[in-house]
């Protein structure tokens, strides 16, 4: 019988247990003790290298990403870094916010591997515990590293702020894209220039292509000198032509943040994480705040004129 305990999970998971790793992911998306137990262990283990695919529904990632899969068995490293001998595959899909639910559908398209020993692919939902999607991505992604995954992938739909989400939790995002996608002014209203490190125009073999280049350039441009350009690939995942550039165009990124780039980045990653657990901490309490009689006392103060918000949150939270 598998289980419950986290710490014997993790050990069965480093093991190949793919039922005790799916139990730990289930911890981490769920929320509460387990939820926390699990993170004090999977993050003292180094973390995998983790490739961040993102862009608009229908744009083919989980096509693309599917293909990815048997390029990256075949080599087997990214460029000589991170060698391994297993693929986690993490496919989130955000819950929504009036019933709860979310279709879990992304393994569909990756039938292929699902039976292969060495892939590892799992689909998780957002159920609105503390930190939601900011946080459970991170945590899923270093309870892989505990199972001593080297190499991860994360997909998700890139809607407004999961791709701002996504490319905090990755060390190389890919934007993936369509011919007709778009101008660059709306490419940049769409926060895409921040976090792409890569872009994919999938479905390359439509009209459009050519423009559809020209404004990623264009936007390129207006983003200014950076020391790094996102690289521009074209795919057809249908039939896997491009994902080979797409591999190389990954291998080149990891060569760049070689040389003490890569600590520096995952820094930054991991203040940022900190950030967002301090501040899902604090929303978390805000809300425990919420249901107290104390805060109904200050709510009847506001409606008598007796105080005002600002007065009545210090008094708040000096209390909690």
């Amino acid at each position: 019988m598998i289980p419950r305990d986290p710490a014997e999970l993790v050990d069965l998971a480093r093991d190949g247990s793919r039922t005790a790793l799916a139990r730990l992911l289930t911890y981490v998306e769920s929320g509460g003790p387990n939820q926390l137990a699990t993170a004090a262990l999977a993050y003292r283990a180094p973390p995998p290298y983790v490739v961040g695919i993102t862009g608009p529904p229908g744009a083919g990632k989980s096509t693309l990403t599917d293909r990815l899969i048997a390029t990256a068995l075949e080599q087997g490293s990214l460029g000589g870094f991170e060698p391994f001998d297993q693929l986690g595959i993490l496919c989130i899909d955000p819950t929504s916010p009036f019933t709860g639910g979310a279709i879990l559908g992304d393994r569909i398209r990756m039938q292929g591997h699902a039976t292969n020993e060495r892939v590892f692919i799992r689909s998780m939902a957002t159920r609105g515990h503390l930190g939601g999607l900011s946080l459970a991505v991170p945590d899923a992604v270093r309870v892989l590293g505990a199972a001593r995954f080297r190499l991860a992938v994360v997909e998700t739909v890139g809607v407004g702020q999961m791709e701002v989400d996504i490319a905090s939790a990755a060390d190389t995002t890919v934007v993936v894209t369509n011919p007709g996608w778009g101008d660059s002014m709306q490419a940049n209203k769409a926060g895409l220039l921040e976090v792409a490190d890569i872009f994919v125009i999938n479905k390359a073999d439509r009209a459009g292509v050519r423009e559809t280049r020209r404004d990623l350039e264009q936007m390129l441009d207006l983003g200014g000198e950076h020391e790094w350009r996102s690289l521009i690939v074209e795919t057809i995942a249908t039939d896997g032509t491009g994902t080979d550039g797409l591999w190389e165009a990954m291998v080149t990124h990891r060569r760049f943040l070689d040389d003490g780039r890569l600590l520096e980045h995952r820094r930054a990653r991991f203040r940022a994480e900190l950030d967002k657990v301090i501040g899902a901490m604090v929303r978390s309490r805000v809300t425990g705040l919420a249901h107290a009689s104390a805060y109904e006392a200050r709510v009847d103060a506001l409606v008598d004129g007796t105080t005002d918000p600002y007065q009545a949150a210090e008094e708040l939270l000096s209390e909690a």
